[in-house]
């Protein structure tokens, strides 16, 4: 965000308290240890779990966010998501010449649990090679005016991707801007959007572009920016670092992962199938789901102990179906959890909202409020990154089971001379002399 939008920062809540519990904490700052901490409700009591977040002083009634894609291509289904209750809607990455977004059918493959394809298998991958919306930019900018005036409570974020064009950028920014819409999510991370003209993963695989058009974009951007990191990327922490060092309120992670579906073995032909042949695209829903834990994780231990007293957030993707998903993804450290590329279960079967539909929110807020009555959390904030100090390396896992292992063997030998026997616990102290 750039430094001179003091005024707009005000007026989004950017105030440095904008409703944040621990103003000395920051968002990302775990050094006050969370683990154990429970807030009890006095007995006879129930406490209803909090689900709202404040985020770069945006505030949510609940984490769930609709991810960038087609559960956002248009006033109609994001107005459908607002409607539903979702906590925020990005929506599908726009660029200024849409013209030259050109579709192709089919654009979808499935991936089942069956290892035999059985149409009744479970689906646990979704493959897309869709590309940004084709819709025209202004319609999209109407569209996003119309709901910031219908819903001006409700957080609406512009996904936005161009090309490596500062001009282009500062102009799609401005006009985004002047809809209203409350913050931005930078598309870094599309695998299959358009590389040949440096757009999308493109951007986000080389640490020296991205900074660059990082600075031209947070250099007038007056509303807070998201940097959507790419998982294919050996070390996915240093674009995240990049994107915050030049002035990114937040990043997100993780976007789909290149892949390629598998082959029809009647025809040869790699699916999705255009016209006898294909091309690499994003791999998404539950199967992806670990992945993207262990992405998350690195991206918020780099931040904790690299930005822990900055008001830096993280948006997390990837398999989400259920509360306990986003409560995994919260307990490593998110702020927000994305919901997307998933209508109706019954035609498409992808994740998330495609898979369940816009009503899948309340389930999902059903869910993870169960979760938190059962640990006594009232808020999102009491229990988010907690299980980040588990985490080490595979020495140290080596280290810690070479210790337990001595303190049970110490324990085994028992009394060590005559002068430790007690006389109270004459049979234990026996026993724990006893091999066998």
């Amino acid at each position: 965000m750039a430094s001179l939008g003091l005024a707009q920062r005000i007026r989004i809540g950017l105030d440095g308290n904008s409703g944040v519990e621990f103003p000395m904490m920051g968002r990302l700052n775990f050094g006050k240890k969370r683990v154990g901490f429970r807030v009890m409700a006095s007995e006879g009591q129930s406490v209803e779990p909090d689900l709202s977040v404040t985020v770069n002083g945006l505030k949510m009634p609940n984490p769930f966010v609709i991810g960038s894609g087609p559960p956002g291509t248009n006033y109609t289904v994001m107005k459908r998501a607002f409607d539903e209750g979702w906590g925020g809607v990005i929506a599908k990455t726009v660029s200024l010449e849409a013209d030259k977004v050109k579709n192709v059918t089919p654009r979808y493959a499935k991936l089942r649990a069956d290892a035999n394809g059985s149409a009744k298998g479970q689906i646990i991958g979704w493959q897309n090679i869709e590309l940004i919306s084709d819709r025209p930019l202004e319609t999209m900018l109407k569209e996003f005016k119309q709901l910031k005036e219908e819903y001006p409570d409700r957080i609406l974020i512009a996904s936005i991707m161009e090309e490596y064009n500062k001009a282009a950028w500062e102009e799609l920014i401005y006009r985004c801007e002047e809809t209203g819409i409350d913050a931005f999510e930078i598309n870094f991370s599309c695998p299959h959007g358009m590389p040949e003209r440096r757009m999308g993963a493109a951007v986000g695989q080389d640490c020296d572009l991205l900074e660059e058009v990082c600075g031209w974009i947070n250099a007038v951007a007056t509303v807070p920016v998201w940097a959507k990191m790419t998982p294919n990327i050996t070390d996915i922490t240093k674009p995240a670092r990049v994107a915050l060092n030049q002035g990114c309120e937040g990043v997100s992670a993780i976007n789909t992962i290149m892949s390629v579906m598998g082959i029809n073995l009647d025809t040869l032909r790699p699916e999705p199938c255009v016209e006898g042949y294909s091309t690499p695209g994003g791999y998404s829903s539950k199967a992806v789901h670990p992945i993207a834990l262990a992405k998350v994780m690195n991206i918020a231990r780099m931040m904790k102990s690299e930005f822990g007293d900055k008001d830096y957030s993280l948006s997390a993707i990837g398999g989400v179906e259920t509360g306990g998903d986003a409560a995994e993804f919260i307990l490593l450290g998110a702020d927000t959890v994305q919901v997307g590329l998933e209508i109706d279960r019954l035609l498409y079967v992808c994740t998330g909202v495609m898979m369940h539909g816009y009503g899948l929110v309340k389930t999902l807020c059903s869910e993870l409020k169960d979760f938190m009555r059962k640990h006594n959390f009232s808020s999102i904030e009491d229990f988010r990154g907690s299980s980040l100090e588990y985490f080490t390396t595979h020495t140290d896992l080596v280290r810690r089971q070479q210790e337990a292992i001595r303190q049970r063997k110490a324990v085994k030998k028992g009394l060590q001379s005559d002068k430790d026997w007690t006389g109270d616990g004459f049979v234990q102290e026996t026993e724990s002399m006893v091999s066998n």
